[in-house]
């Protein structure tokens, strides 16, 4: 199922400090391809949360439109819309079993009971939960919790699956685990999936293409990995990467891009403030190289070595350098780097738009 969205935009009644109605969504447009799994992200607030309800009609647009297909949805109930969703909380039934409650669906469907229960079993066997299909919510891990909600949005087969944070109230080691099983799902089910979350990592791992939202409007559109290997401003490029991306404050002048009174590189940019964005896997130590930073620790990660440093250009508090563990380091209190240019980033100090 094709999902497209055309100028969609909802504005809430609620006024900012400016007494202005508040924009959650800014005219987005997206073409979601059929099968496909796509992340919303963005920080609280960016009205990504908003899109899925949109999708789901549970909110109204103000304006635009949405089509699963060619078919347009826009004004359709969401029972009537063929979606499967999965909230935050995950919404069971306490009094009801697992099995009850994946089958819930389609007891509103009227579908008969034995014929329920076989697709109730089904969805469970999908999830990997078919053992637990006489217990109560409260007999369940967070996990488990998460795969009957999974289940229950699955039974009936929907055209679109929308999940609203899933992982977020499980821990680091069951999110790990949960995303990938989300992944597994999704491509044997074929079914489009939209997924929102805050979590840059998250996104990335399990998603075939990200939506970058801020504040309402969508920032960059593409695959994950070719939006962090050219983040279209400095808001995305800062969005993404663990550990985050180094930005420093820069000018371009006489050809040459300058840090502090160091010339990193070359180049034919006209003469302008700049800000300076560096991945932490971009500097290669060398004691002849063209930015020096002041050491304050390392931290040796097995297969990593990190080095912790400062540098008075810097608009954080620390600048992180990525090295291979087996890198030999002298014990100085400066060391000096070189710079990997497919990693090194230029933002217009203004505008914060990409100029290289």
């Amino acid at each position: 199922m094709k999902i497209t969205i055309q100028h969609l935009t909802k504005a809430f009644p609620s006024r900012n400090k400016k007494g202005q109605p508040v924009i959650a969504v800014n005219d987005m447009n997206i073409e979601i391809p059929s099968g496909k799994l796509v992340g919303l992200l963005g920080p609280s607030g960016c009205g990504k949360s908003t899109t899925l309800f949109m999708l789901s009609g549970l909110e109204n647009p103000t304006v635009g439109r949405i089509l699963f297909d060619e078919q347009d949805v826009t004004t359709l109930a969401p029972e009537r819309r063929g979606i499967g969703l999965v909230f935050q909380n995950y919404a069971l039934y306490p009094h009801m079993t697992v099995q009850q409650n994946i089958m819930f669906p389609l007891t509103n469907m009227r579908i008969p009971a034995e014929e329920a229960k076989e697709k109730a079993l089904d969805a469970a066997r999908l999830v990997q939960i078919e053992d637990l299909m006489a217990r109560k919510p409260n007999e369940l891990s967070g996990g488990q919790q998460q795969r009957v909600a999974i289940a229950r949005a699955l039974v009936k087969m929907p055209n679109v699956l929308l999940l609203d944070e899933p992982l977020s109230n499980l821990d680091a080691r069951l999110r790990l685990q949960t995303r990938e099983e989300i992944k597994r799902i999704q491509r044997e089910t074929g079914i489009t999936t939209v997924f929102v979350t805050h979590d840059q990592e998250e996104a990335m791992s399990i998603c075939d293409i990200m939506v970058v939202m801020k504040l309402g409007i969508v920032q960059q559109i593409g695959e994950p990995q070719s939006i962090y290997d050219n983040p279209c401003n400095l808001f995305v490029a800062n969005f993404l990467g663990t550990p985050p991306i180094n930005i420093f404050k820069g000018r371009i002048e006489g050809g040459k891009v300058y840090i502090g009174d160091e010339a990193i590189m070359k180049t034919k940019i006209p003469d302008q403030e700049v800000f300076v964005g560096i991945r932490p896997e971009g500097f290669i130590y060398d004691e002849k190289g063209v930015l020096t930073l002041k050491v304050d620790h390392l931290e040796v990660m097995g297969r990593d070595k990190s080095v912790v440093s400062v540098h008075p250009s810097s608009t954080k508090p620390t600048v992180r350098s990525i090295l291979d563990s087996d890198v030999k380091l002298p014990s100085k209190d400066e060391l000096k780097f070189n710079l990997k240019p497919n990693k090194v980033f230029l933002f217009n100090a203004e505008s914060e738009e990409r100029i290289l």
